[in-house]
């Protein structure tokens, strides 16, 4: 039995000298490789993270690594580690602002932080690490890829983008910080321009003009006809044609359109009358409804 205790001692003693390498009380920090010797997991994931891969010269993350988010490690190593024995955490007892702090330090002043302090997400506290570990490996340090960490709180816009027209974010032809910048802009919603239009524009540049004849509500803004992540109308269309133009055209007569069934004329007479045009899509007419660069007549009505 005294030779098993002996042996047993001796493992413990090897086991130690091993995992938790000698650390420098003067400073307070323990070194990477004390971490490395209980956390190896985290360690080599980290080690795959661009912070940890591409480490600027006389940088925080250079000088200490792990101690460089975490704090100095030497009395956590010094009682035997544990959860919340003497170092700094990331855990949810914190607040967005605690956890954010550490993150800051470095990056507060790099370009895409610029607008952080007027950010949606920050005055909704969300933090850093709500969406970023450094041990995590997708781009940016993300803890899960687009669009599903945006939609892990949006799920308003999952609901939306499952929807018959949509932009091709679920295809992956288009992320949500293509048009967003998730750390905060001087524009509405966070978006990647001043207005909606200039940010539509981008991509739909045929739509932009300058016209002869404009359109006012699409001069005005896209979106008074169009949802922008999904709808289940055609085009991204609000209300289907021809119930969204007249819902500014309710009282235009269309009784110099073709005689017959499809006039507003004929669908105001009879036992229930209605001034809404029926049987027909204003569309299949008035073609450039964006804008026109035709003659008076046409153009002002936007006719093929």
């Amino acid at each position: 039995m005294k030779k098993i205790l002996f042996l047993l001692g001796v493992l413990c003693a090897v086991f130690l000298f091993t995992r938790v390498p000698s650390v420098s009380t003067d400073t307070g920090y323990a070194g990477a490789e004390a971490c490395k010797g209980c956390h190896d997991t985290y360690y080599d994931s980290y080690m795959h993270t661009p912070h940890g891969k591409k480490t600027i010269a006389g940088s925080p993350a250079a000088q200490f690594g792990c101690e460089s988010c975490h704090g100095a490690g030497s009395e956590h190593v010094a009682k035997g580690g544990g959860k919340g024995v003497a170092i700094f955490g990331f855990g949810k007892t914190l607040d967005a602002k605690e956890r954010s702090a550490k993150c800051l330090t470095c990056h507060e002043d790099t370009q895409h932080l610029v607008s952080w302090n007027m950010s949606k997400h920050k005055s909704n506290s969300i933090a850093c690490t709500d969406c970023h570990s450094m041990h995590a490996g997708e781009g940016k340090g993300l803890k899960m890829g687009q669009p599903d960490i945006c939609f892990d709180c949006h799920k308003d816009i999952r609901l939306q983008t499952n929807k018959q027209s949509h932009h091709p974010i679920r295809e992956g032809k288009i992320t949500c910080t293509a048009c967003h910048d998730t750390h905060g802009t001087v524009g509405p919603k966070m978006l990647r321009a001043d207005t909606v239009n200039e940010l539509c524009y981008k991509c739909h540049s045929e739509k932009r003009g300058p016209f002869r004849f404009e359109h006012p509500p699409v001069e005005a803004n896209c979106l008074n006809c169009h949802a922008v992540h999904g709808s289940n109308h055609n085009s991204l269309l609000v209300r289907k044609v021809p119930q969204l133009c007249q819902s500014c055209h309710e009282g235009v007569s269309f009784s110099f359109h073709a005689s017959g069934p499809f006039t507003n004329a004929d669908s105001m007479k009879g036992q229930q009358p209605s001034n809404k045009m029926i049987a027909r899509g204003c569309l299949n007419c008035h073609t450039n409804i964006h804008g026109s660069n035709g003659p008076s007549d046409n153009g002002q009505r936007f006719i093929r």
